[in-house]
């Protein structure tokens, strides 16, 4: 059976019936895909550095870039503004797990 995950449009399938996790229950794995990816030095250590600060990894990076990028693109269909307020600030969305 496959499920969708709305917030990175990520699809993912059950393992085989038989594959069983340290619980016993089925164990599920998400398919994913391999990209290969140019880009310059400096964007690279940039990457380094922002998986180092959130104590990841660069696809993690990546990830949470892309899940941030389709908030702001679905808030912008809806007319929204997507921005940065002082934590004095009332937010009418908080953006958690970034």
């Amino acid at each position: 059976m496959a499920t969708k995950n709305s917030a990175l449009g990520v699809e993912s399938r059950d393992a085989e019936p038989n594959s069983r996790g340290p619980t016993g229950s089925p164990k599920r794995e998400k398919e994913k895909v391999r990209l290969s990816l140019d880009i310059s030095p400096e964007l690279n250590s940039l990457l380094e550095e922002l998986a180092a600060a959130i104590g990841g990894t660069k696809s993690e990076v990546l990830r949470k870039a892309i899940a941030l990028m389709e908030v702001m693109v679905d808030a912008k269909k809806q007319g929204k503004k997507f921005g940065i307020a002082e934590k004095d600030q009332p937010l009418a969305t908080e953006i958690i797990g970034i």
